[in-house]
Order: C-alpha cells, then structure tokens, then sequence
C-alpha cells in the first residue's frame, strides 16, 4: 500500500504486533496505548490490559484516550482499585508484557529516566522511574518504544534507572530479577531484538523508507545486525483505520505530518 501512515502509526502497529492473545499487558502512556487497543481489536481478543492508575479491563475503550485515567477508559473496566493493587499483579508475576519507554537507552536495553549526564555531570533532571523500574524488573517480557537518535542510543546509559540487561548475559539472573528482560526495542527507524547468549541488542529490522546506514548513524555504540535483515511490515489499511478511529486528531501519531 502506499506509503500514508507516519512512523509513529507504524510503531503502534509494530507494538501492537508483540501482543499475544491471552497476555496480560501493562500498557503505560502515549503509543502503548494505541498499540493495546489495536491488538484487543485484531489478533489479541483475549488479552487483558492493566493500567497503573489502578485500572484493569478485558475490552478496548469506548473512544479516544489521552491519558489513562480518561473516561472510556474507566468505563467498562473489569476493575477500578488501587495502584497498589495493579502493581501488586506485576509483584505476583501475572504480567506477561510490559510497555515501557525512556529518554536513554544502552547496548543492554537499560534505560535511563532520571539524570541526563549522570548525578556527576548533571545536564537535565528528568521525572525520574515511575513505575517503570517495576515493570522493567518483573514483567516476563518488555517492549522498549522512543525515537532513534543518537544522543539517545549511548553504549552506556549515564544514569540507570530501568534495567535492562545490565552488562549483559546472566546479569538479571544474577540480579535476582524474575521478569524476562527486553524484547523487543520499537524505533522511529527499526526494531532490535536481543542475542540470547550476549544480551547485546541487534538490528533486526528496518522500517519502510530507512537503510540500515541510517539507523547505524543514529546508534552511539558499535551497533550489531543480523545476518538477515528484515523490513518491518507496513500497517494495513484495517489497522490504520482502528488506530485512526481511537486517535482521530493525530495526538499521539501527528496526522498532520501525514
């Protein structure tokens, strides 16, 4: 099809795609978002969606959301209680996926939301870990989404504050970290995935329109890519309709750019 969505349509739909049905996804804010209600409306009718406000439904919202505590997303809720609760099911295991995102990000999929420039040479205070060090540290896997720029893809985060794969191979394991690690990094230019053995991320695919020269260019590290590269699959005319339908002024995928 032609080439009419933006990048940020396609990581919704390449974010919806790491959706099995019957997964228990904590979704977060912004794309994730999207992604679960695209996923509950397509391949994933059975998975259900929790939501650190303290919400839990087994159904796509009635419309448009902008932050999670919106109405259609409160309305049909299966659940309404407390963050404490929501984050009591990811304690418990019972999170099979978690959305997560973050203003750096290192060769092991660690993120940093805290300090740019680390505590030593602090350049910028950021909001810090909300839940997401939880939902790093337990979710049995975990989806990375964030634009693909250099100073955001460093070797080495300068403040860690989600883990990832620490320095990599055993390291969660040796951590005592139950969940599963990353699998999946979804970008403005491709998707990485992560060496079984090294833990180290590689460049798995490339979206419609980008080389993977670009994405090199892009990545403050050494960046590995497979033997054989793929191309991400484009949205479906189906899948932009259902994504359109629950952002229909581009606030989360700017159509305007369109």
């Amino acid at each position: 099809m032609a080439n009419d969505y933006t990048m940020q349509e396609l990581m919704v739909v390449a974010g919806s795609r790491e959706i099995r049905d019957n997964d228990v996804v904590f979704v977060g804010m912004r794309l994730p978002l999207l992604a679960f209600q695209l996923a509950k409306s397509t391949h994933a009718p059975h998975a259900i969606g929790i939501f650190e406000n303290g919400i839990l439904r087994d159904k796509p919202a009635s419309g448009p959301l902008y932050t999670m505590g919106d109405n259609p997303n409160i309305e049909g809720a299966i659940w309404t209680t407390s963050m404490m609760d929501i984050m009591s099911l990811l304690q418990n295991g019972r999170v099979s996926l978690g959305f997560i995102g973050g203003a750096e990000v290192d060769c092991f999929g660690n993120l940093n939301t805290t300090y740019i420039g680390g505590r030593e040479n602090l350049r910028v205070r950021l909001p810090g870990s909300g839940g997401g060090s939880d939902i790093a540290s337990l979710s049995k896997r975990l989806v990375i989404l964030m634009n693909h720029e250099k100073r955001r893809f460093l070797k080495r985060v300068s403040y860690l504050t989600s883990p990832g794969y620490g320095d990599g191979g055993n390291w969660r394991e040796r951590n005592g970290l139950r969940g599963g690690g990353p699998c999946a990094v979804i970008t403005t230019k491709g998707i990485l995935r992560f060496d079984s053995e090294t833990k180290e991320m590689v460049l798995n695919s490339v979206h419609p329109g980008v080389i993977v020269e670009e994405v090199l260019e892009n990545t403050n590290w050494d960046l590995k890519v497979a033997s054989k590269i793929e191309k991400t699959r484009p949205p479906t005319r189906s899948e932009l309709r259902i994504i359109r339908k629950f952002d229909p002024y581009g606030f989360w995928t700017k159509l305007s750019e369109r």
